[in-house]
C-alpha cells in the first residue's frame, strides 16, 4: 500500500482500520460498451457534421446553423470526449476499504463520498479480467450499467450509477479482503 491520498485520509475516524486503498486503473481507455458506441459515435457524429456542414454550405438563416450545433456538440462528445472524461473521473476517484467500510471518493467539479457500511453490505459482483485487473460492484447494477459500462462520466439523467470498485488491480485480492472483513464484524 502507497500513501493514503488525503481524499481518503480526511474520511477515516480513529476506531477504523485501513485495510485497502487504491484508485482505478488511469488514462484513456476503452471498454466493453465501445463495440456498440464507437459504430453509434460515428453514425451520429457523421450525420450530424455533414447535417451542419450543408445547412452553412446552402447559406441557409443563421437559426438554422445554430439548431444542429447541440446535435454536433453531442457528436464531439461521444466520438472522444467521454473517453477524457472518463480518464478525467478516474483520476479523481479513490477507493479504501477499512474494518468497518467500503469508501468511494469521486467527483470532477464537487466531491462525492460514498461509504457503504460491511455490517450491512448487501450483494456483491467480481468482474475479473486474466491480468487480475477488475471490478467489484456492491449491490445489485443499475439496469442501464451494460451501456455505460461503469463510465460515471456518460450522461444518463435521473439513472443510478452503481456504487463500484471500477477498473483496479488485484481486485481478486480485495474482493477476498472485503469479504474477510465482513465474516470478522459478524462474530
Amino acid at each position: 500500500m502507497s500513501l493514503l491520498p488525503q481524499e481518503l485520509g480526511r474520511e477515516l475516524v480513529a476506531s477504523e482500520t485501513l485495510l485497502w486503498s487504491g484508485q482505478p486503473r488511469q488514462g484513456v481507455m476503452l471498454r466493453q460498451a465501445d463495440f456498440l458506441l464507437i459504430p453509434f459515435s460515428l453514425l451520429w457524429g457523421g450525420f450530424a457534421f455533414l447535417w451542419e456542414a450543408s445547412v452553412i454550405a446552402s447559406g441557409a438563416p443563421a437559426p438554422a446553423a445554430v439548431f444542429g450545433l447541440p446535435f454536433v456538440a453531442a457528436a464531439i462528445y461521444l466520438i472522444i470526449g467521454r473517453f477524457f472524461i472518463d480518464a478525467w473521473q478516474r483520476a479523481k476517484t479513490y477507493y479504501a476499504v477499512t474494518t468497518e467500510r467500503v469508501i468511494i471518493v469521486s467527483g470532477i467539479f464537487s466531491k462525492i463520498i460514498k461509504t457503504l457500511d460491511l455490517r450491512t453490505l448487501g450483494e456483491m459482483s467480481l468482474s475479473e479480467r486474466r491480468d487480475g485487473t477488475g471490478s467489484i460492484v456492491f449491490g445489485s447494477a443499475s439496469p442501464l450499467d451494460w451501456l455505460t459500462g461503469g463510465m460515471s462520466s456518460w450522461p444518463t439523467p435521473g439513472a443510478r450509477q452503481s456504487s463500484r470498485f471500477d477498473q483496479v488491480a488485484g481486485v481478486r485480492t480485495i474482493y477476498d479482503t472485503i469479504r474477510t472483513a465482513r465474516r470478522s464484524l459478524a462474530k
